[in-house]
């Protein structure tokens, strides 16, 4: 169980991160990554830390591993690990939507299906065993790229004009394939420290040189993290911006220039079903979104509470209308809760002996995650007013002997100071209004995919509605316009 201290200096391994036109020299000290890679390695810290409960024997390594990584076999296993994930996640209240916990938990999963890699010329399902037990050895923060860039909709990447837009196989050597192109969206990837890309989008029989599956350093020779605006390096201050501040995860294109994946790092190589049948399965799919409907349910909790704090201090938490707005937030979180808790209620073993939450409750919340947390959002801008906008500009206003009077008296409310009226505020700007704000919404929105593939494949297949309609059906015979089937006259 590595501490933080010591991820911290893996970080300086020459990794190409590009930002603003340059390669970063150091990611742990440059302003736009130091503070997220210090959030990080407190989660580190809290897992290595015997007394938080989150680490237990692993029998694929023999030893103490992280929880947030382990392959669930019972229903205490199940509960654990998600009391785990959910440590990690109150940490950040949510706000760090790709902590190591998401992409191991996927590994997890695969290693517990090792034949579904398996493939008669390369020992690929020994890899995805070794590699996942080098996870629980080392305390692995693996990022992903999973999503093919957005060059067209339209089309696949096959059909594409051009040199490998999305990531391919150009040519194969005795030491492993060389690829080429590139794939989105690595969160965390300029900070991880190695990155999976696969991906999850189908693809046709025309596309096998992209039906790709492996695993690499983020200091691979050859390889490139494009990284977004960051928010960080532009705040005030961690009082003006809370959550920026801490929690701003860089957002990257990942970009392969002729890249050697030697062939113990190869998980599927040009083969477009199991390229699918990584994710569906091995039940990854839906570990690794129980996971995250783990953290979306943390960060809820934490924007309700929020809203309800912003009510007590401005004194309408006793107006009917505000604590309908109240109860509907609280709804909302609760249904989240209610249906992570029924995942793992009705979560049954599969063929490996892996626990997979139930599907039913877990994507019938997912499904609704581009409507609920927009909705609590709003719930909370309404709340809020225009308190939002009569903030001072920063906390000099606070101290310069110019402002500070003015600011003391006026932005306040009964026995609520002015710095505590304005800190709460300002944390409520950071949910609904900053450009970290704005990311996360458009995050939240499309988490697992584009809301109607969401809708459309995951929760419409998941709910049982054959089982539905053949009750349905059954009724429906029992009676007819002669009445009902049975009955003499």
């Amino acid at each position: 169980m590595r501490t933080g201290e010591e991820y911290i200096k893996t970080l300086n391994d020459g990794r190409t991160v590009l930002l603003d036109g340059q390669a970063v020299d150091n990611v742990a000290e440059h302003p736009a990554f130091r503070s997220v890679i210090r959030t990080i390695a407190e989660l580190f810290d809290i897992a290595a830390d015997p007394a938080n409960g989150m680490q237990y024997h692993s029998e694929e390594i023999g030893g103490p591993a992280n929880l947030v990584f382990s392959i669930p076999r019972s229903p205490e296993q199940l509960r654990s690990r998600r009391a785990a994930v959910e440590r990690w996640a109150k940490h950040t209240h949510g706000w760090v939507g790709r902590s190591p916990d998401h992409v191991g938990t996927f590994f997890a999963a695969f290693a517990a299906h090792p034949e579904v890699f398996e493939n008669p010329e390369r020992d690929f399902a020994g890899n995805i065993r070794r590699y996942y037990e080098r996870i629980l050895r080392e305390d692995l923060y693996v990022s992903y790229a999973i999503i093919p860039p957005q060059y067209s909709r339209a089309t696949t990447a096959s059909g594409w004009e051009g040199d490998f837009i999305q990531v391919g196989v150009v040519d194969e050597t005795e030491e492993g394939l060389i690829v080429r192109g590139s794939q989105m969206l690595a969160t965390g990837g300029a900070i991880c420290d190695e990155v999976f890309v696969t991906c999850i989008k189908p693809l046709g029989p025309d596309d096998v040189d992209f039906a790709l599956s492996f695993a690499l350093p983020a200091a691979t020779k050859g390889l490139k993290f494009l990284c977004r605006r960051p928010y960080a390096p532009e705040t005030s201050s961690e009082f003006d911006y809370p959550l920026t501040t801490r929690y701003d995860e860089p957002d990257a294109l990942v970009i392969f220039d002729d890249v050697l994946i030697p062939w113990d790092r190869v998980f599927i190589d040009r083969d477009t079903d199991a390229l699918r049948r990584q994710f569906f399965d091995t039940g990854a799919h839906a570990l690794g979104n129980w996971q995250a409907q783990t953290r979306l349910t943390t960060k809820l909790q934490f924007i309700a509470a929020v809203a309800r704090k912003v009510t007590q201090v401005n004194g309408t938490d006793r107006i009917p209308g505000v604590q309908e707005k109240l109860g509907e937030l609280a709804a909302i979180v609760s249904s989240v809760e209610s249906a992570l808790l029924a995942a793992e209620y009705t979560a049954e073993a599969d063929s490996a002996g892996m626990l997979v939450p139930g599907k039913r409750p877990l994507y019938g919340a997912m499904g609704l995650q581009s409507e609920t947390y927009p909705r609590a959002i709003n719930i909370l801008r309404d709340l809020a007013g225009g308190g939002v906008l009569q903030l001072p500009s920063g906390i000099a206003d606070m101290k310069s002997p110019t402002t500070a009077a003015d600011v003391e008296r006026y932005i306040a409310s009964p026995h609520v100071s002015s710095e505590d009226r304005i800190k709460l505020f300002r944390l409520v700007w950071d949910i609904i209004g900053s450009e970290f704000a704005g990311r996360h919404q458009q995050y939240e929105l499309f988490y697992a995919g584009a809301p109607f593939v969401v809708k459309g494949v995951y929760t419409y297949r998941n709910y049982g509605y054959d089982a539905q309609v053949a009750e349905l059906d059954e009724w429906l015979a029992g009676y007819s316009v002669d009445g009902r089937t049975g009955e003499e006259d």
